[in-house]
């Protein structure tokens, strides 16, 4: 971008936003953290902040559930929760459209089928990064048989249908394999799996995701000045000095390794890539690059709060965090597929 267009439209989108976005970013922080802290707090058994305190300095019986159980489960939903919602507002940000989302394209049914494969076969017992490889590469898969099928300038309509269909395939090969399982146990848990949950996660599984997921975040964020030049069509960003193509492919490998990686470790968790920047969008305007870093602080925080929930809720066992989180977003997504400005307002479909 050269530097005279590039400073001018940084000005008009930082004289769009005001002041309105300035102290967002703290106040989310805050937030997040108190429900990182309640995330520690409840649960089956009780623990009081103190007894927290001393369960994270690995004192007591505390010390086994804040280690063991509560703190992988915290970071994980703030991890997974915060690469959904940045890879949701990146997609909407490339595509110039706000039903743009992972879910959509097929990519979390896709990485799922990558990971039950590798889990059908005994791989994730013997190779440790099998499973998180298996699922990036079934999510980048699908998102580039979607980006081909759909071709070059594609309607998103045209996308969606073509996501669609890679969701349904990926989702009769994943029943297929579930059919062909000689183990019953083998299946009830990849049944449970695939429903999407942080229970029973270890520290192993947060080592396992995290260095993809900070990778993903890494290339999501330095694209943002790329999302803010596409405002103005592709052909004024190319003279504006961004690689379209370029551009593309890293918003598609980075999303597909973050989405992977996060349903390696907890399974397909839909739609919080859909509801995150839309919650964050009336605070920040409409600059697709300030969007990001709140829908990703947004995404840890819903999906924290969704497991919080699912561990209060009264059940005989513990709802599906990907139960929720449908609850939600298709009630949402719904909405702006109805809603004639999803499809013809600012922004509208590329």
């Amino acid at each position: 971008m050269t530097a005279g267009a590039g400073d001018r439209l940084d000005k008009k989108h930082a004289s769009s936003c005001g002041a309105t976005g300035r102290g967002l970013v703290p106040a989310l922080l805050v937030l997040l953290a108190s429900l990182a802290a309640i995330s520690l707090i409840v649960g089956s058994a009780h623990l009081s902040p103190g007894e927290v305190l001393s369960g994270l300095r690995g004192e007591g019986s505390a010390g086994i559930i804040i280690l063991e159980i509560r703190l992988p489960r915290m970071l994980l939903a703030i991890s997974v929760g915060g690469i959904l919602g940045l890879s949701g507002a990146s997609l909407q940000g490339l595509l110039r459209n706000p039903l743009a989302e992972p879910a959509i394209f097929g990519g979390p049914q896709a990485a799922a089928l990558g990971a039950v494969i590798v889990l059908y076969s005994g791989l994730a017992d013997a190779l440790s990064w099998a499973l998180p490889a298996a699922a990036i590469i079934g999510a980048l898969a699908s998102m580039m048989v979607v980006f081909v099928v759909a071709g070059r300038g594609a309607h998103l309509i045209t996308m969606i249908l073509s996501g669609l269909a890679v969701a349904s395939l990926a989702g009769a090969a994943t029943s297929l394999v579930i059919n062909l399982s000689p183990n019953p146990f083998a299946v009830t848990e990849i049944v449970f799996w695939l429903m999407g949950s942080f229970e029973d996660r270890s520290l192993h599984h947060v080592l396992l995701a995290t260095p993809f997921i900070a990778l993903s975040a890494f290339v999501l964020l330095r694209c943002g000045r790329g999302y803010r030049a596409l405002t103005l069509g592709e052909d004024v960003a190319r003279s504006l000095g961004i690689n379209v193509g370029q551009l593309r492919v890293a918003t598609i490998a980075a999303t597909a390794c973050g989405i992977g990686a996060g349903v390696a470790v907890s399974g397909a968790i839909g739609f919080v890539g859909l509801v995150a920047p839309h919650l964050a969008r009336p605070l920040v305007g409409g600059d697709p690059q300030r969007v990001l870093l709140p829908s990703a602080l947004i995404g840890a925080g819903l999906l924290t709060a969704a497991d919080i929930l699912v561990r209060l809720i009264p059940a005989t066992s513990e709802i599906k965090i990907g139960v929720v989180t449908a609850l939600i977003g298709v009630p949402m997504f719904l909405y702006l597929v109805v809603s004639r400005k999803a499809f013809f307002g600012d922004g509208g479909g590329s």
